[in-house]
């Protein structure tokens, strides 16, 4: 239903990860950011993403959400070249979401390893990719290794995790988590440029109004409820109260107000939704 990863944006103790280390050097190449590309989201990094969303432009609010991935990625030097990296010779990587499988294939290693993905509301991507970033020793849910995948409109990345039960489940904010040290062994023999293929099943989202039945609903009806906008039976049907429910939220936050879920409504729910949990899971 959402197709974003998580949203980066200032909590106390202040958010870390390698998707932010990278929100950082692409705002210094663009001149936005001058302090230690560090990982930690603080209120520099916050700043200097609230210029980036000024220059755009678009809402200021120093939220790194998809359509601020995407900008950020629309303009960074590498994006042209990450499509030529890719070459024969390198390994390859094929991940299939229903299966919940990744499978390494290489001229010295072919292995197949139970991994993580992304949960219906947020999907793992699917599509053809390339590794463009590695980093050793993230740390917290990132775990000991992280490559991120060249998505241009979010942080998603293939990593390992500091919830090893959560492996062989439909959990991630969309990224691919894996066994610490399966994703060392994959690491080592991953170089930047190896192709990687997500295939699965796509969940497309739909306008959902009144009337309307489903496990989105009964999703959409989870979020209003936690933010104070509805406080009826999370049932999953469309009714009048969830109506009135989403004419709320939408006045609040300055959208179309018709109690339809679109998509701009949908991503503002889950963007409102994670501040609110302080959800911070990759």
């Amino acid at each position: 239903m959402i197709y974003a990863s998580r949203f980066l944006v200032l909590e106390d103790p202040p958010m870390q990860g390698p998707d932010i280390m990278e929100v950082q050097e692409i705002l210094k190449k663009l001149g936005f950011y001058s302090s230690a590309v560090d990982g930690i989201f603080g209120k520099v990094t916050e700043a200097a993403v609230i210029k980036f969303q000024q220059s755009v432009p678009m809402t200021a609010d120093g939220v790194v959400g998809s359509y601020t991935w995407s900008q950020l990625i629309l303009r960074n030097t590498y994006t042209p070249i990450v499509t030529k990296i890719a070459a024969n010779g390198l390994p390859n990587i094929y991940i299939n979401t229903v299966k919940r499988r990744l499978t390494f294939t290489s001229d010295s290693l072919n292995k197949t390893y139970k991994v993580a993905v992304g949960k219906p509301s947020t999907p793992s991507p699917l599509g053809n990719w390339v590794i463009v970033q590695k980093v050793v020793n993230p740390g917290g849910p990132f775990g000991v290794r992280w490559m991120r995948l060249s998505v241009p409109w979010g942080g998603y990345g293939i990593h390992g995790t500091n919830n090893p039960s959560s492996i062989g489940k439909a959990v991630s904010h969309g990224c691919i988590r894996m066994y610490n040290e399966d994703v060392i062994e994959v690491y080592d023999r991953t170089p930047i440029g190896t192709p990687v293929t997500i295939v699965g099943n796509s969940y497309a989202a739909r306008n959902m109004k009144k009337g309307d039945s489903g496990s989105d609903v009964a999703e959409v009806q989870r979020m209003l409820k936690k933010l104070g906008y509805y406080n009826a039976k999370i049932d999953g049907s469309f009714g009048r109260l969830t109506e009135q429910a989403v004419i709320r939220f939408q006045t609040d936050k300055g959208l179309q107000v018709d109690g339809i879920v679109g998509p701009q409504t949908v991503y503002a729910l889950q963007k409102a939704y994670a501040l609110a949990i302080n959800d911070q899971q990759p």
